[in-house]
């Protein structure tokens, strides 16, 4: 098992499909690239439920204060492009949102993990945010993040 990441850690570079924002019905979008800007990354479950739905709004009623730092934001999910574009129709989302139905950037920044609803366990994605320097060194981690005050959270630590 990979040791887990810590702020300081350079961040686990990528390549995914970005809809939504500059990225319109869908680019390739490599991690590395960039470079040069902070960057958050906010790793969530699924399109279009009730916490996740919650997170992503607050996320899109602020953004202008993350553009105003000069701030990329992304959203990360398992979920196909075909449901990340609906999710961004229905909800106005002015953000890209990163298609890993491979899970392999999940795994790579360790928030695909065991998880228990009603007693049954399963693989997930754990809702957690990396905030990423223009270096590429990781700043910040905020695992178990809640959907509620996810956004003042985040724009504390910016």
């Amino acid at each position: 098992m990979a040791k887990e990441l810590q702020p300081g850690n350079p961040a686990p570079d990528f390549t995914l499909t970005a809809v939504g924002g500059t990225y319109g019905s869908g680019q390739e979008v490599r991690f590395s690239s960039l470079r040069g800007h902070t960057v958050v990354l906010y790793f969530y479950p699924k399109n279009d439920t009730p916490g996740c739905t919650v997170q992503a709004c607050g996320l899109r009623d602020y953004h202008s204060a993350f553009l105003s730092k000069g701030v990329l934001l992304f959203g990360v999910c398992v979920d196909s492009v075909k449901s990340h574009t609906a999710f961004i129709a229905k909800h106005g989302l002015p953000f890209p949102l990163l298609s890993d139905e491979k899970r392999e950037v999940v795994e790579a920044y360790g928030v695909w993990v065991e998880k228990s609803m009603y007693g049954k366990r399963y693989m997930g994605t754990e809702r957690s945010t990396f905030m990423v320097e223009a270096d590429g060194t990781i700043r910040s981690i905020h695992r178990k993040i809640q959907p509620g005050i996810h956004v003042q959270t985040i724009l504390k630590n910016l």
